[in-house]
């Protein structure tokens, strides 16, 4: 069905596309976003002065706010749109928002997404990233998910029994019902940290959150060292890499409008405390992996779930956060790798597939899969940059050859 056809026929589109693959591949994405790095927000949020009233409305704020782009962008384009937090961005406000005060933070929060919101709907932010070749943009998707992939295995070394149970799980039902090998394999792994008693349900209360408005307080100050930074690191490490995992998985949304759509979204919601929305990359690919749907066309419903559970994030901000520390990290990590397998490897296919760009998509690999830090930005971004360069000194002076 196109993105043109009538919102009378979504319902009953979606209801058909609806799978139990889908909706945990959504619950997975939800969680490995959220253990991964809701700690970094709240250190934001501390930082930035937030009161713990403030701290819940940012999780109000910014969960609401993933669920609604997730939904609403997914139900649109028929394609599975995953939107997150910025973490670099959450990152950098832990230092860069000390001691300005939470009013004057959440005017940087709105300038930032004004800024992001320009760059998608003016259609400069997809020109400049139409610019990146397939293979590159492949070799940096397989670079960003390879250590998921590691530490499914990594975490035999500490819960030896859990993590080889799942790992042996996954092996046997992708062979005899590929389709639910995830979701039962996530069964396995609760069903067996409940007999090690490795669930902590203790600190698990029903809590709903509530929204707490700040007035914005625009100053120079704010807008040079957080507003600026925090747009720049948003776009750099977390909407260029969420592109590239979206054309490299074998999809083609509209990036201009999906883009200025969670720019506008976070400007509506900044005075409650979303810092920064932007496309996901990591959780991203779960939701468009083999995992999620073995048809390609039905794996929106994933994204579609993720933001159902983003928005109980949201409104159940602390009771979620508790449900989520309740799982043991091994058993989250081994679920997010083998979850990701089929991505990682169709990424690492298409990266070397055309052997005249394999060179400068092995470089992209390599240095996005090393992790490295440069000026605030994370290594997807300098990955994209190593892999340009290195196909612009291979084609210099060169006459364009054609494709096979």
């Amino acid at each position: 069905m196109s993105a043109t056809e009538t919102s009378l026929a979504a319902p009953r589109s979606f209801w058909r596309d609806l799978s139990l693959p889908a909706v945990v591949a959504g619950f997975v994405t939800v969680l490995v976003g959220f253990t991964s790095s809701a700690a970094i927000v709240f250190q934001a949020a501390q930082a930035a002065g937030a009161t713990a009233e403030q701290l819940a409305s940012w999780m109000w704020a910014l969960g609401l706010g993933m669920g609604v782009t997730c939904i609403a962008l997914s139900l649109r384009y028929r394609v599975p749109v995953v939107t997150a937090w910025s973490t670099p961005g959450a990152a950098m406000l832990t230092a860069g928002a000390a001691g300005l005060g939470i009013e004057q933070a959440t005017g940087a929060f709105v300038v930032s997404a004004f800024l992001i919101a320009v760059a998608g709907f003016s259609g400069v932010f997809e020109r400049l990233i139409n610019r990146v070749p397939v293979g590159v943009a492949s070799g940096m998707l397989a670079g960003v998910l390879l250590r998921f992939g590691l530490d499914a295995f990594v975490a035999l070394e500490t819960r030896f029994g859990l993590a080889l149970a799942m790992l042996a799980a996954y092996v046997l039902l992708r062979r005899w019902q590929p389709r639910y090998a995830v979701v039962a394999t996530l069964a396995v792994g609760i069903a067996i940290a409940a007999v090690q008693g490795l669930l902590d349900w203790q600190s698990v209360k029903l809590e709903v959150a509530a929204p707490v408005w700040v007035t914005p307080a625009f100053t120079l100050n704010a807008i040079v060292s957080v507003a600026i930074p925090l747009f720049l690191v948003t776009m750099a490490s977390q909407n260029v890499p969420g592109v590239a995992v979206m054309r490299a998985s074998g999809y083609s949304a509209p990036i201009s409008p999906v883009v200025g759509w969670t720019g506008a979204t976070n400007l509506v919601l900044a005075p409650f405390g979303a810092f920064a929305l932007n496309l996901a990359a990591i959780t991203a690919a779960i939701c468009m992996g083999r995992e999620a749907h073995e048809d390609p066309s039905r794996r929106y419903v994933a994204a579609v779930a993720a933001g159902v559970f983003y928005c109980l994030v949201g409104v159940f901000g602390a009771t979620v956060a508790a449900v989520f520390a309740a799982f043991p990290r091994e058993l989250v990590v081994v679920i997010a790798g083998l979850a990701l397998l089929g991505t990682i490897g169709n990424g690492l296919a298409a990266a070397l597939a055309d052997e005249r760009e394999r060179e400068a998509a092995l470089l992209t690999f390599l240095v996005t899969a090393s992790g490295i830090t440069l000026f605030g930005i994370k290594s997807a971004f300098w990955g994209l940059v190593a892999g340009a360069l290195a196909l612009l000194v291979q084609r210099a002076g060169r006459k364009a050859e054609p494709r096979a």
